[in-house]
């Protein structure tokens, strides 16, 4: 835990670093910030995955520059390194995971949730994020990963969070597993490779896995909790306090892109392709998540509660600070 803290305050260090040092922060505008029709450019920070489709599909339907925004988006592994980013002000706003936001917060990292971001769609065997094994893997079962190197994005987060609960459930150890971190594009190659045993991944990387002929063992999320919100959009207290007009934009534009790809699952999967490298073909298999337009509150205390049996967090994360 003290090399997760130490960690994540040298990455403060060297975002703020790079923040400073660069004239193009995205903190600027067009026509000026402040004047009258001037569009206000952010940088966002994302990982490639399905997960933020809204954000571009919105971006193309012209939603954001409906509001006046134009959004820079830039793409990192993990909610854990675009947490800091956030925090130093290189991109004003990000998408986390919420055990990445709950860490930040119980750190008294200044974030704060300001836009639903992704959920399970609570369906067993049909989520859009599963732990997986290769196609001819004598394993059947989350109990039987011990000694077994299993592949998360980020290491003590959600998924590796979402893994030990799968193992728990089904009568196994999770102290046993071997956990290791690699980003989800890299995860089919190494899995149908035999360099991991497992893998808890989430769309497009789920459905490269399964046209390799892979299978899942247990949708890990979904063992989490029902409905689960996985992820918010957020941003740091001092951005947030400092540009409620710019906050509100992003808010309202996002909320419509949310509805907008909940609603037009074919054009989700279109947009996909444009950052993401996901064949054609396997992207047809693709599970969509959810978009709803609220988070899940419960659901986000169940994850609390199972980063803190994890020993995940310094205190307990203040979720009435966190979310509201």
């Amino acid at each position: 835990m003290r090399r997760l803290l130490a960690g994540l305050a040298a990455s403060t260090f060297l975002f703020a670093l790079t923040a400073c040092g660069s004239s193009d922060d995205g903190d600027t505008s067009d026509d000026g910030a402040g004047s009258p029709g001037g569009v206000t450019t952010v940088t966002v920070g994302l990982i490639p995955i399905v997960d933020v489709a809204p954000l571009y599909l919105g971006q193309e339907k012209g939603f954001y520059e409906k509001q006046g925004l134009k959004l820079k988006l830039t793409t990192a592994q993990g909610g854990a390194a675009i947490v800091p980013a956030v925090v130093s002000g290189q991109y004003q706003f990000g998408f986390s995971n919420m055990t990445s936001l709950m860490i930040a917060q119980s750190n008294n990292v200044p974030v704060k949730a300001i836009s639903n971001g992704i959920a399970s769609t609570g369906q067993d065997g049909k989520d859009f994020g599963a732990l997986t094994v290769k196609g001819d893997s004598a394993l059947k079962s989350p109990k039987e990963l011990a000694g077994k190197k299993v592949a998360v994005n980020t290491l003590k987060n959600i998924n590796e969070t979402a893994v030990r609960e799968s193992v728990r459930k089904a009568g196994g150890d999770p102290d046993q597993v071997q956990f290791v971190e690699l980003a989800f594009d890299q995860m089919p190659a190494a899995l149908d490779a035999g360099q991991i045993d497992a893998a808890m991944v989430v769309e497009p990387a789920l459905a490269t896995i399964k046209s390799q002929g892979g299978r899942e063992i247990a949708s890990s999320l979904v063992d989490v909790a029902p409905n689960l919100t996985v992820a918010m959009y957020f941003t740091s207290t001092q951005y947030g306090q400092e540009n409620p007009e710019v906050v509100k934009k992003f808010q309202d534009a996002t909320a419509e892109s949310l509805a907008y790809a909940d609603a037009h699952p074919d054009e989700v999967r279109q947009i996909v392709t444009t950052y993401t490298k996901i064949p054609p073909a396997v992207l047809e298999q693709v599970t969509l998540p959810k978009w709803p337009a609220d988070a899940n509150r419960a659901s986000i205390e169940k994850l609390m509660q199972l980063g803190e049996q994890d020993g995940l967090f310094k205190t307990t994360p203040d979720l009435d600070k966190l979310l509201s």
